[in-house]
């Protein structure tokens, strides 16, 4: 399974962006879809999850700000950003949790490659 992160880049405070992670591969379905961040200088920390259903969860300080969403025909998730703040700089990172064959109930977990999100003030 391939992770395929884009739509990073700079952006001023109060502005918006829109990331997407598209999964290829050998894919049955993908159970959670996940986006993480590591600021400079701090520890990852996870974001905003989706699950297959469309239960949504976010980390305190993105909460009415940033929106998670999925197409499951694409095997594709979105983060849309808006407010942001420069202490929302960083690279983001998505994960997803993947289940690869129907006989097969295992599930593995898969990270993107980042793509870097720069709030100036």
């Amino acid at each position: 399974v391939q992770l395929q992160a884009s739509g990073g880049g700079l952006v001023q405070a109060g502005g918006s962006l829109r990331l997407s992670c598209a999964a290829s591969g050998t894919i049955f379905n993908i159970n959670a879809m996940n986006w993480y961040r590591r600021a400079p200088g701090k520890q990852r920390e996870l974001v905003a999850g989706i699950t297959s259903g469309g239960s949504t969860n976010y980390a305190d300080s993105v909460k009415g700000r940033f929106t998670i969403s999925r197409d499951n025909a694409k095997n594709t998730a979105y983060l849309q950003m808006n407010s942001l703040k420069p202490a929302d700089t960083a690279v983001y990172y998505c994960n997803v949790d993947v289940r690869a064959h129907r006989s097969d109930w295992r599930t593995y977990a898969y990270w993107g490659q980042g793509t870097l999100v720069t709030v100036s003030s």
